[in-house]
This record gives structure tokens, sequence and C-alpha cells, in this order.
């Protein structure tokens, strides 16, 4: 038994060591990404940091396959310390120099039925460009008494798997006003997955009308839109629309981050859906939200009556014409039956 002792306190030994490089491993890759997203003064600061912790983390996996285990562990602590600290200092903001097309906060204020909401994003868009377009905000009012349909808007531009969520309130004078979750990107930014994971991003909350958040998504920008009737009560219309506006209204006093896991165009939805109905389930497809259509479909949320394919088809809005001034022209003009061969 005795002579066994050193070959366990080995064995141990060794597990530590790996365990504790699979530490330095993973932190190194985590730390290199956010600095390299994150610290400011453009990509040579960023490269030189994100460098320069990868050689610390090297330098104490070194330290500690030589034997020298607590200067590893020391090494790594201080400088994990240090980066914490930092990266607990990245706080979300509402105030910096915004794209045009999320430069302003969306708020609503509600009186009875009456909702007001300032900010409504109405852009002209030049056909086959999302570079050129007239910027108009304009305030609007809704009476949620009108309200009379909620649909469920996938903007594809990729995977399958993978799609933007927006929604879209229609009410009975021909209006309808969509809702969209979205990363505030600052001027010249551009989208990125894993920035998402990195603090990159502000969320923000935007109302649009449909012939400019669906114009210029199936137009100019070429992505595959579908829209989805959605079979939900009315009292429940009313209820996601107005947590729509408690949201917006939230990120206008308290701003957030971006999260691409956790705080998405889906993922927040579902949680003011589930807060409506209770035991929604949670679904592997909340986050592959491309395939949001056969979750839905499956809880009942979309008409049953109707194979999904056919449901698909008739979703697809294809490429539309270059609307006119009139918002409720363009929206009765998408909700005309689908063509033929529409995409899948």
């Amino acid at each position: 038994m005795a002579a066994s002792n050193p070959v366990r306190r080995g064995w141990l030994a060794t597990t530590g060591r790996i365990a504790f490089s699979l530490t330095l491993i993973f932190s190194g890759l985590w730390g290199c990404l956010a600095l390299a997203y994150r610290v400011p003064g453009g990509q040579v600061a960023q490269g030189a940091a994100a460098l320069a912790w990868a050689a610390l983390c090297l330098y104490a996996v070194v330290a500690l396959w030589r034997g020298r285990t607590r200067r590893a562990i020391w090494t790594w602590l201080f400088g994990m310390a240090a980066l914490c600290v930092w990266w607990q200092t990245l706080a979300p903001s509402n105030d910096r120099i915004w794209a045009d097309d999320v430069a302003r906060t969306l708020r609503g204020s509600v009186s009875g039925s009456i909702v007001t909401l300032d900010s409504v994003r109405n852009f002209d868009w030049q056909a086959d460009t999302d570079t050129r377009y007239t910027a108009r905000w304009e305030s609007q009012q809704y009476n949620l008494n009108e309200l009379t349909s909620v649909d469920m808007v996938l903007s594809y531009w990729g995977s399958p798997a993978i799609a933007h969520t927006l929604v879209s309130f229609g009410f009975s004078d021909g209006r309808h006003v969509v809702f969209s979750v979205e990363i505030r990107k600052e001027r010249g930014e551009q989208f990125s997955e894993i920035g998402g994971f990195f603090k990159q991003f502000e969320l923000s909350v935007i109302a649009a009308q449909e012939r400019d958040i669906l114009y210029v998504r199936a137009g100019p920008r070429a992505e595959r839109v579908y829209r989805y009737p959605v079979d939900m009560p009315v009292p429940a219309m009313r209820e996601l629309f107005l947590s729509y506006v408690r949201t917006a209204n939230e990120l206008a006093d308290r701003p957030r981050f971006y999260h691409t896991v956790t705080a998405n165009c889906t993922t927040l939805v579902y949680a003011m859906v589930r807060a409506i109905v209770p035991g929604l389930p949670m679904d592997y497809r909340i986050l592959l939200s491309g395939y949001l259509p056969e979750y839905l479909y499956e809880q009942r949320g979309l008409d049953t009556g109707k194979p999904l394919a056919t449901l698909r088809q008739q979703a697809y809005l294809g490429k539309p014409a270059l609307p006119g001034p009139d918002p409720v022209e363009f929206s009765r003009t998408i909700r005309q039956p689908a063509k033929a061969g529409a995409a899948q």
C-alpha cells in the first residue's frame, strides 16, 4: 500500500496539471476574444492586448509543467483578476454615435387603450441598396381596442437554422407596426455573432412601418422573409404589444448589452410570450430561430388545418416592389396570396 502512495500522488498531480491547463486554455481563449473585440484604440491595440494575454497564459502553462505550480497559479490569478475588473467596467450606454437606422430610442406611453409610440421608423429606402435612404422617424398612436392580428416574421440571410425574428401587429384600420429586437450598431459597425458574446453591441427595440423594415430586408438586402399569422387571443395580443412597449422603455432608461444566445431577437420575445402563456416549453428552436415555425406549429400557434409546408409557401414575401408613400397599401399588397414556387 505504501509503495502505491507515490504513484497515486503522481497521478493526482498529473490530473491536477491537466485540469489547470485546460482552465488556462479556455480562459486564454475567452480573454483573447474579449480583448480583441472590446479594447479601445483600434486593431493594433486590440491585437497587442490579446497577444499579451495569450503570452501570460502560455507562461503559466509552461511554469506549471516545469514544476513551478505556485508561480503558474499566482500569475494566472493576478492576470485573471485584472481582466475581470476591466470586464466589469464595460457598461452599456445609450450615448454613442449610432448608425442611422437605430439612431432613435423608442419610447411608448399608455393612456387607457391608446398607446403612443415615439420614434417609429418609416425610412424611404432606394431600390436594390440599403445604403441610400431618406430617414424619417414618426410619432404614432395605436388603439389596442382595434388590434386584430399578430404576425411572426422571420428573415433569413444564410443558414436555415438562423433567422431574425420580428413581430407585426395589425389594426382594424389597416395599419401595421413591427417590433424588432436588434443590436444597436454604432456608425460604421457591422454585426458579428462572436462579438455578440463579448459586449460589442447594445440591445434596442425598433418600432417600424412594414414598408420600411420588411421591405429593406426582403428587397435591398435580399433576405428571405416569411410572414406567419399567429393564432393568439386578442387579450394576449394586447399584452404582448404592451410587453414590447415596457421593454423599449426599460432599455431607454437602463441600456443593456445584446448577447448572441441569452438576449437576442428571439429569446426576448419568448420571455415576453411565456409571461403571457405560462408553461410554454423551452426548446432548442428558441435559439435556432430559423426553426420557429415548426415549434409554433407544434404548439398550435399557427393554422394546423394546413400542412406546414403550405403555410411556409404562403408566408414567403418574395421581393416586394419599391413601396409607395402609403404604409397601408404596402401591408395590403404583401398579404395577397403567395405565388407558386416560393423559396423554402
